[in-house]
């Protein structure tokens, strides 16, 4: 068994996910649920030779020093992965995450109306967030992927790593890589200032400096696109605000609320139909009022506008969720899944009883994370 094998398999299966770890057998990620392939389990210096089989010199080095490292890889023309190699107590493992060679539209992803609206702005920032595999790097992909079509504009990317990979169509688009082309998402926001950009996506925004710098650039007539590890629209802003210095704060609530034109947050759930999954959303348009909110550091009462803001497009993770219970798109255990989560790292007040009132009653089941090996994938 090779790599080369397993990347197969996994694309074959439609994964979006490989996990090679010691003493245990390869596992892919298929619509959410981990499968353990039936096969041996690997050891660490297997998982080793694997990676060193599509390292360059240079990248070993760095994972020899670092004990980990961010790359990506091309799988032919069928399709890219994203790869982070580290070290467990139980030796080398990593992680492949499918990136599909062919980029998706607006109208394939079944996003928003107001999502293009986002795409024809000329300035601004607009915000995509989730947790890891939520989907944000394919629904920028699909913004980029829009631009790029329909507009002539100088688009220039800045991801850990270079994920998507946009031919210039009717906008010039440019990838820079962290690490291999560029030593900082701060140093290459500053050289953007120069590089004459319309359009900024900053991979993650992970730092003060390149948030400040990502909103000096949205402030100075840029349309910037940046994610965030955040679980809602209103979270989004107490994140960005939380990575300055407390003497800081005001005039980062001022800046925020000077560019912001839209937060989306997203969770993707499994279809009904067992067809894959689909993303629900929440979205917050930066409407007046919503930037008045935040710089009289007033975030808390941002839920309640998103609730009252349809007309612009906004709509809550509850609404989103529930429309797709009702249009039979997912189960009722999922959606309570989905919304118990949002629930509670929103930290709202809505109780069990109304959750199960919205959702006509009935129980979660909690599911196995890693299906058996009786019912995993034969290799």
């Amino acid at each position: 068994m090779d790599i080369t094998q397993l990347l197969a398999f996994t694309i074959q299966n439609d994964a979006s996910d490989l996990h090679l770890s010691p003493k245990n057998p390869p596992i892919i990620r298929a619509h959410g649920e981990l499968k353990r392939i039936k096969t041996e389990p690997l050891q660490s210096d297997d998982i080793r030779t694997m990676l060193y089989s599509i390292m360059t010199e240079d990248q070993r080095a760095e994972f020899e020093r670092d004990m980990e490292l961010d790359m990506a890889i091309s799988f032919g023309e069928k399709a890219r992965f994203r790869v982070n190699a580290f070290i467990t107590r139980t030796g080398t493992a990593a992680v492949f995450r499918s990136i599909p060679s062919l980029i998706p539209t607006i109208e394939e992803l079944e996003l928003p109306p107001v999502m293009r609206r986002f795409a024809e702005l000329e300035k601004g920032i607009v915000l995509v967030v989730g947790p890891t595999g939520s989907g944000k790097s394919t629904t920028l992909a699909a913004l980029i992927n829009y631009i790029n079509e329909y507009h002539s504009r100088h688009v220039l990317t800045i991801e850990d790593p270079v994920e998507f990979f946009h031919v210039s169509k009717k906008s010039l688009v440019n990838h820079r890589e962290l690490g291999a082309d560029t030593k900082s998402f701060a140093r290459a926001l500053k050289s953007a200032l120069r590089e004459d950009p319309d359009v900024i996506l900053v991979g993650e925004m992970r730092d003060h400096e390149t948030v400040s710098l990502a909103l000096t650039a949205a402030e100075t007539g840029h349309l910037v696109f940046g994610t965030l590890h955040a679980s809602s629209a209103s979270k989004t802003i107490d994140r960005l605000i939380d990575v300055f210095p407390t003497g800081d704060k005001e005039m980062v609530r001022a800046m925020i609320a000077g560019s912001l034109q839209g937060v989306v947050a997203q969770s993707l759930m499994k279809r009904s139909d067992g067809g894959g999954r689909k993303a629900a959303f929440e979205i917050l348009v930066g409407t007046n009022a919503v930037r008045n909110l935040i710089r009289e550091n007033q975030v808390a009462q941002i839920y309640s506008m998103i609730q009252t803001g349809s007309r612009y497009g906004m709509i809550t993770m509850e609404d989103s969720v529930l429309a797709l219970l009702e249009q039979g798109v997912i189960s009722n255990d999922e959606a309570r899944r989905v919304l118990m989560k949002t629930t509670e790292d929103d930290d709202k007040t809505k109780s069990g009883d109304s959750l199960s009132a919205s959702l006509g009653g009935g129980s979660v089941h909690a599911a196995s994370s890693v299906s058996s090996s009786d019912e995993g994938y034969s290799f």
